[in-house]
């Protein structure tokens, strides 16, 4: 298992070539926008001069984690020769039951068929492929190359052959896995987007502000980022998503959506990427200023 290809430049995407790549693992970093495979290799270099600044690694290190990775603009040439596939593509159901059945085709049976999705069903997913018993989630966690954890999520027909192979993988990435069952939203954002959403229904109920919620959570429940702050680092669109799709799984109120989020969401106010979400990122991607229209 030396060869993984990526599917998707983006956030989670370069970050887990990244991660491959550091570890020695050839990558094909695979994604239809040359824009966005440069923009992710991009990335991949600045985050990696960070850790050469910080003396994590040296600068030999760097360039043999540069020179790992290969990048594609087709899918079929990317995964030929893969033994893992790793979809890290945006949060939507159609996309990626059109992506795994391109996978099923292009890739030789062998291949193991991963999905980073936060919250879709791998049943679902791999119920579009001929290799259902190889198909399993591989759900990291943001920022990729410093996150520890990985969720390995079994779909129902997963082969426990499977699950121990990406297990080990993950281990050899320097994470820590852990095995989940198939249920939507998994155990992550089973437990974190309810939390969020509360947060969004405080604000939204005039409870308390933005500040006031996040410094609540941070220093009288020792969480590192506020739960506002943390929506918008995810992305408002994503978190409705998830949302969304478990409210769908479970049709158990406790996980719509609150109505700020959906109108936020609808306006274009999706946190950082967006420059405005809880709070105002227009001058820097830190948390400092509160938006405007949650300002007392």
């Amino acid at each position: 298992m030396k060869n993984i290809a990526v599917i998707g430049a983006g956030t989670m995407g370069n970050g887990i070539a990244h991660t491959f790549a550091q570890s020695g693992f050839k990558v094909q970093l695979i994604d239809i926008s040359e824009d966005s495979l440069k923009k992710g290799m991009a990335t991949i270099s600045k985050n990696l001069d960070r850790m050469v600044a910080k003396e994590k690694i040296t600068e030999s290190d760097k360039n043999d984690t540069l020179a790992n990775i290969s990048t594609f603009t087709n899918i079929s040439e990317g995964v030929k020769n893969a033994n893992l596939v790793v979809e890290a593509a945006t949060e939507n159901v159609d996309l990626k039951l059109n992506i795994f059945k391109q996978l099923d085709d292009a890739c030789p049976k062998e291949t193991i068929l991963a999905t980073n999705t936060s919250s879709i069903s791998i049943t679902q997913i791999a119920a579009v492929t001929s290799r259902p018993e190889k198909v399993i989630g591989m759900h990291f966690m943001n920022p990729v190359p410093i996150m520890k954890l990985v969720e390995i999520i079994r779909g129902y027909n997963t082969s426990d052959a499977v699950t121990q192979t990406i297990m080990e993988m993950s281990r050899k990435l320097g994470k820590t896995p852990t095995e989940v069952n198939d249920y939507p939203g998994f155990v992550a954002n089973r437990i974190l987007m309810p939390m969020l959403n509360e947060s969004i229904e405080t604000l939204y109920n005039g409870v308390a502000g933005v500040e006031e919620i996040d410094t609540v959570m941070k220093l009288g429940m020792a969480h590192p980022m506020g739960p506002l702050q943390l929506a918008d680092f995810i992305g408002l669109d994503v978190c409705l998503s998830i949302l969304n799709v478990m409210y769908e799984g479970f049709k158990n109120p406790k996980y719509a959506p609150c109505p700020l989020l959906v109108n936020m969401v609808r306006a274009g106010k999706l946190g950082v990427k967006s420059g405005e979400g809880f709070y105002d990122y227009s001058e820097n991607r830190k948390a400092e200023n509160v938006a405007k229209q949650f300002l007392k």
